[in-house]
């Protein structure tokens, strides 16, 4: 065990570390300050709603009070009772006041760094360093959190936990200090400004609206009121077309004026780079910033995701498929909605590969394949226009009837979207029409196969084939594929895995 070491302030971003930080740290004590006001931005408007409602009762001012009250002790405790400290071997938490709580993550596990500064954090210069094991990629049940530090630290922390080399050697006694270069990070990709234009593509205008109107919704139920209700229902005892073509209208245009600003809160000061140290470094933020850091030898593909719209507008997003993120979130994105040549260049470059495997040509599924998607897609629209026609007023049963066109279109798209490809190094799998996913998998990285037959598939000599992975999803689907092509697939990307259990027609 090494000797405990004091850790001097003012340190560089990106220093070279000697020895663990063995002694026990607490959080800075800023933390006083930006939890609570972080929180408190969380109960703003039940706090309010108790101060401006009602009839200027006392209790509501006492509640507001020790509401206030409550979060500043809640911060002081978690300050209080928290500390950390990195060993040789594991970085150790201790946490809790009635109930303690002592993490530990072994540092040969660790896959990601994960370095989140909100608004009450950068005003106080602080940073949460999130330490992910690659298992789950949910905040809370995986690795663990330091909330929060200063953000020299998290950067010193960043680079300590992420540095698997040994430290570069010292001058010996008596000998003149050599001047050592410092390799410097190369620059993958970075935000151009042309790419706003995928903004209204990506339909996050729209989400935003949902995600406000639901809470504002869940405030409104607790305070009595039930607007949500109350207007489905006028507009079934009233059904107005010309109203609900305007309200869609009115919830596009502004859902399309929110998109630029919303990109430009979630992907400000967009680089990716690869870091002296090994890793990928995706950073990005406006008034939340954010950076991860992956270990490339981690890396087992990448994926093209390509949005109905965005791909329309010839544009898509890459995603990392890495052992140490899940495919949830956004904790694996490597280029946000962008043209999709960019796409394929981030792709290139971050495989270290001459020409991107997303890019090639595909073999196409049988043409019953097309059948399948062409009966999934429109059958349930059918089924719901035959249950309004029966159950339902009759201005109901025409909006399915209109949508069935539609739905024919994206299973047609569905089928032209599928396909799979082999090379030397890649399994690449292409599905989906809504959001096309085209995912590059390395070979070396698959454990497993998954295969599907239902009972439909089986009449029409189909299979789904899913490659199991200790990366990404975990599971890359090749859809809807002829069971010979498949098996063949299959043998062929890991030899001597599947071909035990084959059973292979000499004739």
């Amino acid at each position: 065990m090494s000797t405990p070491a004091e850790v001097p302030a003012g340190l560089p971003a990106a220093p070279e570390f000697t020895e663990p930080l063995s002694e026990w740290h607490r959080l800075h004590v800023r933390m006083l300050i930006v939890r609570p006001l972080n929180e408190g931005l969380a109960m703003l408007v039940p706090i309010l709603v108790l101060l401006f409602t009602g009839n200027g009762e006392k209790w509501r001012l006492i509640a507001s009070g020790a509401t206030v009250a409550a979060i500043l002790a809640f911060s002081y405790l978690i300050w209080r009772t928290t500390k950390y400290r990195i060993t040789d071997d594991q970085v150790e938490l201790h946490t809790g006041l009635l109930t303690r709580k002592q993490l530990a993550v072994p540092r040969d596990r660790i896959r990601t760094v994960d370095l989140t500064s909100k608004p009450g954090h950068r005003v106080f210069g602080l940073s949460a360093v999130r330490i992910g094991t690659g298992q789950q990629d949910i905040p809370g049940t995986d690795g663990l959190t330091l909330d929060a530090v200063t953000q020299e630290e998290a950067e010193r922390l960043r680079v300590l936990l992420l540095q698997k080399a040994v430290a570069p050697k010292t001058a010996s006694p008596g000998e003149p200090h050599a001047e050592v270069a410092v390799p410097e990070s190369e620059v993958i990709s970075k935000l151009d400004l042309k790419w706003l234009k995928f903004a209204p593509l990506s339909l996050s205008g729209l989400v935003a609206i949902g995600a406000v109107f639901g809470v504002l919704s869940n405030y409104a139920d607790d305070l009595g009121l039930h607007p949500v209700q109350d207007l489905w229902e006028w507009l079934f005892e009233h059904p107005s077309f010309t109203l609900l073509g305007a309200f869609v209208i009115a919830l596009v245009v502004l859902g399309l004026v929110l998109s630029v600003p919303l990109y430009i809160l979630q992907f400000w000061n967009y680089q990716l780079t690869r870091e002296p140290d090994g890793t990928l470094r995706v950073q990005r933020g406006l008034l939340t910033t954010r950076s991860v850091s992956v270990e490339e030898q981690r890396l087992r593909g990448v994926d093209i995701q390509e949005p109905l719209l965005v791909r329309a507008g010839k544009g898509a997003k890459a995603v990392a498929v890495t052992t140490g993120l899940g495919s949830k979130g956004e904790s694996n994105l490597l280029l946000p909605p962008a043209p999709l040549s960019v796409a394929h260049q981030v792709s290139r470059d971050v495989l270290k590969v001459a020409d991107d495997p997303t890019t090639r040509k595909l073999r196409k599924h049988p043409f019953a394949a097309l059948r399948r998607s062409l009966f999934r897609h429109v059958v349930p629209w059918v089924v719901i226009a035959i249950g309004l026609a029966v159950w339902a007023p009759s201005w109901a049963w025409p909006i399915p009837v209109a949508i069935i066109p539609f739905a024919a279109l994206v299973g047609w798209d569905n089928y032209r979207s599928l396909g799979n490809a082999l090379d030397d190094r890649y399994l690449v799998t292409r599905n989906n029409s809504l959001v096309r996913s085209t995912v590059a998998l390395q070979r070396t990285g698959i454990i497993g196969w998954r295969i599907r037959r239902s009972f439909f598939q089986r009449r029409s000599g189909l299979m789904t084939i899913g490659a199991t992975t200790a990366a990404g999803a975990g599971v890359y689907h090749v859809t809807d594929v002829g069971e010979s092509d498949g098996l063949a697939l299959a043998d062929e990307a890991v030899p001597d895995l599947l071909r035990p259990f084959l059973v292979r027609d000499d004739g």
